[in-house]
């Protein structure tokens, strides 16, 4: 896949754990993964105000807001999918090495794909967040009109349509949106990350 050549890596002055003493808290990616409608976005930011209340830096990748710059030349195909979910797992990367907590809001539908960005951080710095929530909760509260235009065909590859939606087989955390309040699932995400002392 590598076009690039002739380039080395420059190693930085400070060390990603002169970041994190500086900082005072662990850094990490929290990955936010589920369909459509499911309240990644929402979750992923409540959780990020909870955590700025607590004076730790952290960042929200939403998945709309990267394909208006980063990934605006990118689709929705399997392989643009992919694609979208390799850069996105690079930029949490910096994010992880600057000592900062990022949290990112993706439908990110492929285990492969999630599994290759978990394989390019260290072990304890992916945290997959399983947003559940039924299909038909999600297309009812359709808060984009995106399921709706998909089912008369005006959108092709959506996933939970006509391109499939692979749940995490053994995710770090599980909120239901369907059946817990948006504080509810705030409240679970930071008891897993104080209990395995990240914050």
């Amino acid at each position: 896949m590598s076009k690039s050549t002739n380039i080395t890596w420059h190693d930085a002055g400070i060390t990603k754990q002169e970041r994190r003493e500086q900082n005072n808290h662990h850094s990490f990616v929290l990955w936010f993964t589920g369909l459509s409608g499911s309240g990644k976005s929402t979750v992923a930011n409540a959780v990020a105000k909870a955590l700025f209340d607590k004076n730790i830096r952290n960042y929200v990748l939403d998945g709309d807001n990267v394909r208006f710059g980063l990934n605006k030349n990118l689709g929705f195909s399997a392989e643009d999918r992919t694609e979208n979910i390799r850069r996105i797992g690079e930029v949490s990367k910096l994010f992880v090495d600057s000592g900062q907590v990022v949290l990112t809001a993706f439908i990110s539908p492929f285990q492969e794909d999630r599994a290759q960005v978990r394989e390019i951080l260290e072990g304890n710095e992916f945290l997959e967040v399983y947003v559940e929530c039924p299909l038909e909760e999600c297309e009812k509260r359709d808060p984009k009109g995106l399921y709706k235009k998909a089912r008369s065909g005006e959108i092709r590859n959506f996933t939970g349509i006509d391109s499939p939606y692979e749940s995490p087989a053994n995710p770090e955390v599980t909120i239901n949106t369907s059946t817990q309040s948006v504080e509810e699932c705030v409240q679970t995400v930071i008891e897993y990350l104080s209990n395995r002392k990240f914050i």
